[in-house]
């Protein structure tokens, strides 16, 4: 092995007003502006056909701009072919040869690359020590769980030493348990060896659990930018307080603005929280059902709907004259009764206006 470390070629990664238009009018990608930081894990979230997988798929060189620039580093690799960016992807179907060993999987792409037979097979047995498959060397594909192959899938793309780091939906074919512990040794490599990581998914939990920074498409375009607590708790529309995490969206009106705090009001119950630029008027609430309190004290009248058992916690569905809302609570033991007329209120940080009027 070279003295150099995993990951100390870590890049950052910029678009400048990058399209991607397949066809004569198929707009896939629209005038994206985009910094990722070197040695950041930042994610492309959003539904299915909004982008995501068309903007990694340009970092990679598998899709060429349409038009705008693509930098790695201070590197302009818009026009550069795959082969020469520098960049490695784990795909959602891992693609090992099944025909070969653990070991051979891994060493495969150091054998295009210029390296000797030996130093190939010791990075490949350091690439395995890295994801914690130090031992599985002459195992074949077939002889793995899922979550060992997509860690042969992440070994065979580390050794290569890539200044980015590229995920194309790579727990999409593992069941729930198993993809809560991947995608935390994924993020555990990733912080160890201060890798630049891109990585695509339409799950909202799993980016929230990985990433420095998530970036929220929407029809092509990018509709947030943010820290996982940022658009959790201030989402910037209705589209990403509906996507990121589950969100009441209420019909409120905002009654008084004193500085930077509002008063809303909701059936004659009122409520103070930023203002975040909005004026007297009619406006939308965003809130989260972990943070909808219910009881007998002050509140919006409310009647419980539904009530269901999930193990760790209770989910109920209200009704009340501003429609339905969606809440939990930790306690098990003491559930609300269906049909129990209660109030409704909000827990003091949570319920965020929405700046789009809706």
């Amino acid at each position: 092995m070279k003295d150099r470390q995993l990951g100390s070629k870590a890049a950052p990664v910029r678009f400048e007003g990058v399209s991607k238009v397949f066809g004569k009018d198929v707009i896939a990608v629209d005038n994206i502006d985009l910094h990722v930081d070197a040695g950041a894990l930042v994610t492309l979230l959003g539904p299915s056909g909004c982008g995501k997988t068309t903007t990694l798929r340009m970092i990679a060189g598998l899709e060429m701009a349409s038009s705008g620039r693509i930098l790695i580093g201070d590197r302009d690799v818009t026009k550069l072919p795959a082969t020469d960016r520098d960049v490695s992807m784990v795909f959602q179907s891992y693609a090992l040869f099944p025909h070969m060993t653990v070991l051979e999987n891994v060493k495969y792409g150091l054998t295009f690359s210029g390296f000797g037979k030996e130093e190939a097979r010791v990075r490949a047995l350091h690439g395995l020590d890295l994801v914690g498959l130090k031992g599985f060397d002459n195992r074949l594909p077939s002889e793995l769980s899922g979550g060992q192959q997509q860690r042969v899938a992440v070994a065979r793309a580390l050794v290569l030493e890539p200044q980015v780091l590229l995920f194309d939906e790579p727990l999409s074919n593992l069941d729930a348990k198993l993809r809560r512990q991947v995608r935390e040794d994924i993020r555990a490599i990733q912080q160890d060896l201060g890798l630049t990581v891109i990585y695509v998914t339409h799950d909202q939990e799993e980016a929230l659990a990985v990433s420095d920074q998530i970036v929220v498409m929407r029809n092509a375009s990018i509709a947030q930018i943010g820290t996982p607590r940022q658009l959790y708790d201030t989402p910037n529309d209705r589209f990403v307080a509906d996507f990121i995490g589950e969100a009441n969206l209420i019909d409120c009106t905002i009654v008084n603005v004193e500085g930077d705090t509002a008063t809303i009001e909701i059936d004659g119950y009122q409520h103070k929280l930023p203002a975040r630029g909005m004026t007297q008027g009619p406006a939308t609430l965003a809130v989260r059902p972990s943070r909808i309190v219910v009881g007998h004290g002050d509140g919006v009248a409310v009647r419980v709907a539904k009530a269901t058992y999930v193990g760790v916690r209770m989910e109920y569905t209200l009704e009340g004259a501003f429609g339905q809302v969606f809440a939990v609570q930790d306690d098990v033991d003491d559930p609300l009764d269906i049909g129990a007329e209660l109030r409704m209120s909000f827990a003091a940080k949570g319920p965020v206006l929405l700046p789009e009027r809706t």
